[in-house]
């Protein structure tokens, strides 16, 4: 069985390291790894491969491989493969989602933290040499204790059911909204229907988003949306930016009808020089490093060589996609 690996991003961790196809060979000696450092040759490699390792795959290359059965993407977010004769196909696709849930939770813990105790406004007054006790004070919002705070946690996925203990055990009330809320609480205090989420966001002191990008997702925080929110709330975007409509927070931002945001993604990466985002003194920017962790790559390992297994073995596969859905 051919496996093909090509998963290639200009940020080096994104990237596949080279250590990977030896030990997954040394896993299975039987099978046949290849390892791509770019995306030009996948055209050619895909025709024959049964398994397909990358985060990106065209609709032309994917017509090419008419050996393939099975698609890993080492991403929590599956969107991008999601086009019309993949999703028609019977070409498995599995996800990473639970590689990034532990270290994604603790960025939104941080986050928060950050936010509540108005750290970025102490490191600008720092960096001007001012002793800014009065000024934080005066400013609105002050610095809060999180406990006893209530957050909205949009998407009970990996990430969802790694956040909603870690908030518990700050004292924090934890609001979740998930697609089908007979799936359980995952130890919130309470979930409510993905329909619910205006009812949940006048609520909420936090907003964290987390869900996968869907059409139903898709540009789910809009002004509407954001008008419901409490003028002193925040919001925390882990997952895509995809699921904000952000001129419509630029302008809720500038205007102050929240308190703030904290965003680790953006429609456009790198966010450009000239964002207006930029400037912002009530917005916490992070370069897309929810995710960054030295055992990333361990843990995608130990996912594709379970899934490996699984697959030889005909036993059903771990974060199996539901192509329709999305996710």
């Amino acid at each position: 069985m051919k496996i093909l690996i090509a998963h290639h991003h200009s940020f080096e961790l994104w990237q596949t390291p080279a250590w990977l196809i030896g030990r997954l060979q040394q896993e299975f000696p039987g099978e046949h790894f290849v390892q791509l450092s770019s995306y030009d040759g996948v055209a050619r490699e895909v025709g024959d491969a049964e398994v397909f390792i990358g985060w990106r795959l065209q609709p032309e290359e994917f017509t090419a491989a008419v050996q393939l059965k099975w698609i890993h993407a080492p991403t929590a977010a599956v969107h991008q493969l999601m086009f019309p004769d993949l999703v028609a196909s019977r070409v498995l696709v599995t996800s990473s989602t639970g590689v990034h849930g532990p270290v994604v939770a603790e960025h939104a813990i941080a986050v928060i933290l950050a936010l509540a105790k108005r750290l970025p406004q102490a490191m600008r007054y720092q960096a001007q040499h001012r002793w800014s006790q009065e000024q934080l004070w005066r400013e609105h919002p002050r610095p809060r204790e999180v406990a006893g705070a209530t957050v909205a946690v949009i998407g009970m996925g990996h990430i969802g059911r790694e956040f909603a203990p870690r908030a518990k055990a700050l004292g924090m009330k934890v609001l979740a909204v998930r697609e089908n809320p007979a799936k359980g609480t995952e130890g919130a205090d309470a979930v409510f229907a993905a329909g619910q989420i205006d009812e949940v966001l006048t609520q909420a002191d936090y907003v964290l988003l987390c869900p996968p990008v869907t059409p139903a997702t898709e540009r789910m925080i809009n002004q509407a949306r954001l008008e419901k929110m409490k003028p002193d709330a925040y919001l925390i975007n882990v997952s895509r930016g995809d699921l904000i409509d952000e001129p419509a927070l630029l302008r809720a931002l500038e205007e102050r009808r929240i308190a703030g945001a904290a965003l680790d993604v953006f429609d456009h990466e790198p966010l450009p020089e000239n964002s207006p985002f930029w400037s912002l003194d009530n917005l916490l920017i992070t370069p897309h490093t929810a995710a960054v962790t030295e055992k990333l790559w361990e843990r995608h390992f130990q996912l594709i060589a379970e899934n490996l297994r699984r697959y030889l073995s005909g036993r059903p596969l771990l974060n199996l996609v539901d192509k329709k859905r999305g996710y």
